[in-house]
Parts: structure tokens; C-alpha cells; sequence
């Protein structure tokens, strides 16, 4: 259930993939093969991995990796009403929900 982030170049290619592999134009908690839209600022929130690694995006696609993710948590400085949205959509979620057409 581990999904790890991605080490990719900081400097995104027009057309190419950006930080954390997601698509130019996407936050950077999307997953390449999440096909859904973002939702919001792309720097709305912040999540922690195990390892201390952090990533932002919007709420949409910070709920969806925190499904799929063991131990990661949503960074401490996030506004609370965007950490309780993220961790209760989170909880409803499957990890990897796109692969199930969620």
C-alpha cells in the first residue's frame, strides 16, 4: 500500500511531467495515472510521507495519495479545514482509487 514519490527533475518540460510525475498543469500530489481534475490551489495542502518527504497539491489529489499511502499524515501547518477535508475524504478512499474508476 506504499505509493512512493517520485524523484523527478524540478525543472518540468513544457508538455511533461512535473515534480512528483504529475502531468504539466497538475498539482504535484497527482498521480500520473490519476486522470482526475484537481480541485483548487494546487498548493492547498501538504502531505508527509513516513520518511519525512513532502508533497503539495490540492485537496483532491492530497486526500487520494493519503489513501494510498501507510504512515503519511497531512503536514501540521495546513489550515484545518482543509486537513479535515482532505483525511475525511481520505478515509473513504481506497488507496490507488483510480485504478478501480474512483
Amino acid at each position: 500500500m506504499n505509493q512512493p514519490f517520485d524523484a523527478r527533475s524540478p525543472h518540468p518540460a513544457a508538455g511533461r511531467e512535473t515534480v512528483a510525475g504529475a502531468p504539466h498543469g497538475r498539482c504535484p500530489a497527482a498521480a500520473v495515472k490519476d486522470p482526475t481534475p484537481c480541485e483548487g490551489p494546487h498548493d492547498a495542502a501538504t502531505i508527509v510521507d513516513r520518511h519525512g518527504r513532502e508533497v503539495a497539491g490540492c485537496v483532491h489529489h492530497c486526500a487520494r495519495l493519503l489513501a494510498g499511502l501507510e504512515g503519511a499524515r497531512v503536514h501540521p501547518f495546513v489550515p484545518a479545514r482543509h486537513a479535515l477535508e482532505i483525511y475525511s475524504r481520505a478515509r473513504e478512499l481506497p488507496p490507488f482509487a483510480w485504478e478501480i474508476g474512483r
